[in-house]
């Protein structure tokens, strides 16, 4: 059955002048599409429900026809008026703005069949290639629109062009954005609802090995003498934005850096965006043939510049992935999934034990790698992370003397207000100690008031008045950490919500500890390199002490309590931050004695820390320098003490 366009085209043929009235036609048509939306009333009438769709349908076949009707490469007048008024340009607005509703799909389908029947090469001319160009931009910007099976042949249309020409890869897209682009279009299918296809996808195609093996190639692509300082002031990569900062910070390696960290990136926000099934797929490929198949084996290596290279490297990835699936792969991979209490020199999974051995390593350089490597790990939301490294070893509270109180028992003293805190002399540590009264207070009174103060003035009173130079210096007290206190322990207590930790500590007459109290691996290392303060580099006891504050930040009852209360009543053999802190003032007195105008080189020291004064060689440089981390430490967890402890009301 002819159509009124065969009629029209017969008539066309049997003139005398065929091209005038095809493109009488052709403007006729095209002025009915532009003419609707001067007349049209209703904007929710779909776009199939008008004569668009038939209109567009008859500009193809007349373009189709004229193009038969002419000599080989000739562009017919319809052609020519196609180009010169931007009537390509024009639809592909029309699509964007999706008016009347289903636009987009008619515009997509009229571009498909020009692109696709018309044999006149098109897509060198601006006024072909830039429309085509913003509408697959628009098909990479808005998801789920109901027009895949129109973009998925636009695609292959364009492909079919490429193919036969490649010149043309510029014309369509921009050379840079070509990456960009098909990598915007695979988030797009990894993304499918259906979880057959999502099925089909990670069991019918090589996805999986194809994207882990490439950032096996660019992690292999990264220079082995790249330096592990360069590494870690990269900061987080952006896949979308990669190349847009080449000249900035230029050292040795950072193209392949950035290359691996943004191909990383890519790989995160695909499984964050991915179906389930392909999400779980991908962090597999990546945990077996990445961590374990590229990471391990250059973490377990003797070579100390390998393992600064790695552990750099792997500092950086912990800090790059943000997907719940890939780092669930990554924790278990670095810590294992064991849970309960350690026992001293147990070694279940060696990996953990190799990288918490290296914070108390011979190098320091190597020591404070390993440590940086730990407090990103501590700030990723994931309870495996804590419950690994120390809350395994808390539960039963094991580290609390159990049976009746000492004897002569009394509340801690009041403070000098004019005083930073209670001196050492005076400090309840000294005393016959304190029975547990909660979470990381002693019940002065049946109301408890005072105990966040009585905290925070026994962290304050631990650096004896000689040995602080702060004041000296004009500045601020504890208060100074209150606000980054605050920002920490807001952001420890978001990443904690959904993990159901509880509000208080654990009833005592509910915990039976099976064996002596053991603080775990972990903190035992930690509390190791506190007591090497005085004797160990600045640029270490800096990073020994963030990673404890960090700690100390999380909201677990057990923890704060073992890390924040100093009125514990240890079991014997049992130690906590706090009185470690202790021993190590005591060691501190002893040695400032000895050291002739302490006082003045104290304060040298501290001047020269904060840029005041030219560095200069003296003796004891390194000792008055944890002096002034043990200062700035006490006052930093007096803080977090004041910001987590709860708020003080009327008596």
């Amino acid at each position: 059955m002819l159509s009124r366009l065969g009629a029209l085209l017969q008539q066309a043929v049997e003139t005398r002048e065929p091209s005038v009235d095809l493109l009488e036609a052709f403007t006729e048509h095209w002025k009915g599409i532009t003419g609707y939306y001067l007349e049209a009333t209703d904007e929710s009438v779909p776009a199939r429900q008008t004569d668009i769709p038939w209109r567009l349908k008859q500009m193809l076949d007349i373009l189709v026809h004229e193009e038969k009707q002419r000599p080989a490469g000739e562009a017919g007048p319809c052609l020519e008026y196609l180009l010169q008024h931007k009537v390509l340009e024009t639809l592909s607005t029309l699509g964007k703005a999706e008016y009347p509703p289903g636009m987009r799909q008619q515009v997509l389908l009229f571009f498909t069949r020009v692109l696709g029947q018309v044999q006149h090469p098109l897509l060198h001319y601006l006024n072909v290639h830039r429309p085509v160009q913003k509408l697959l931009q628009l098909s990479s910007d808005r998801l789920g629109c109901g027009t895949e099976k129109e973009e998925v042949q636009f695609a292959a249309v364009l492909c079919a062009k490429i193919k036969q020409d490649p010149t043309l890869l510029a014309y369509i897209l921009e050379k840079s954005r070509v990456a960009l682009k098909a990598r915007e279009n695979l988030l797009l299918l990894v993304g499918l609802a259906q979880e057959a296809a999502a099925a089909r996808l990670v069991r019918s195609s090589a996805l999986c090995p194809l994207l882990t093996e490439h950032l096996c190639d660019l992690y292999s692509a990264v220079p082995p003498g790249t330096d592990p300082a360069d590494v870690l002031a990269t900061g987080r990569a952006s896949w979308r934005s990669q190349g847009d900062s080449a000249g900035d910070g230029v050292f040795p390696g950072k193209e392949s850096l950035d290359a691996f960290f943004g191909w990383l990136d890519y790989l995160d926000e695909l499984v964050m965006g991915a179906h389930p099934v392909v999400a779980d797929a991908i962090a597999e490929a990546v945990d077996e043939k990445f961590f374990q198949g590229v990471l391990q084996p250059r973490l377990l290596q003797m070579s100390e510049l390998t393992v600064l290279s790695a552990t750099a490297m792997l500092t950086g990835t912990v800090r790059q992935i943000r997907a719940p699936p890939l780092l669930h792969r990554l924790v278990l991979f670095l810590l294992g999934p064991d849970q309960h209490p350690e026992t001293p020199g147990d070694t279940p999974h060696p990996l953990r034990t190799q990288l918490i051995d290296r914070c108390n390593h011979l190098s320091d350089e190597i020591s404070l790698a390993s440590l940086r490597l730990f407090e990103e790990l501590l700030q990723k939301p994931h309870e495996h992370v804590a419950r690994s490294l120390v809350l395994r070893n808390l539960e039963t509270r094991g580290y609390l003397q159990r049976g009746p109180p000492a004897p002569e028992e009394r509340g801690p003293p009041e403070a000098d207000p004019d005083e930073d805190g209670l001196d050492l002399e005076e400090d309840p540590y000294f005393t016959d100690g304190f029975p547990d009264a909660g979470f990381g207070m002693v019940k002065k009174s049946p109301s408890g008031k005072g105990h966040v103060s009585e905290v925070v003035s026994s962290f304050l009173c631990l650096v004896p008045e000689e040995a602080k130079t702060s004041s000296c210096m004009e500045e601020g007290g504890y208060d100074t950490y209150v606000h980054d206190a605050l920002g920490m322990v807001q952001a420890c207590r978001a990443s904690a919500a959904p993990w159901g930790w509880p509000l208080s500590p654990r009833p005592l007459d509910t915990c039976h500890p099976e064996v002596t109290f053991y603080e775990g691996h972990f903190l035992k290392v930690l509390f190791d390199r506190m007591t090497r303060i005085l004797d160990q580099p600045y640029s270490l006891n800096l990073q020994v002490t963030s990673v404890l504050s960090r700690l100390a930040a999380l909201p677990h009852p057990h923890l704060h309590e073992y890390l924040l209360d100093p009125y514990l009543n240890l079991a014997p053999g049992c130690r906590s931050l706090f009185s470690v802190l202790v021993r190590v003032m005591g060691d501190l007195m002893q040695r400032l004695q000895r050291v002739p105008q302490f006082r003045a080189k104290l304060l040298l020291v501290r001047r020269q820390l904060l840029g005041l004064v030219p560095g200069e060689q003296m003796d004891h440089t390194m000792l008055f320098k944890g002096v002034v981390v043990l200062e700035e430490f006490c006052k930093e967890l007096a803080a977090i003490a004041l910001v987590k402890g709860p708020p003080e009301g009327p008596p």
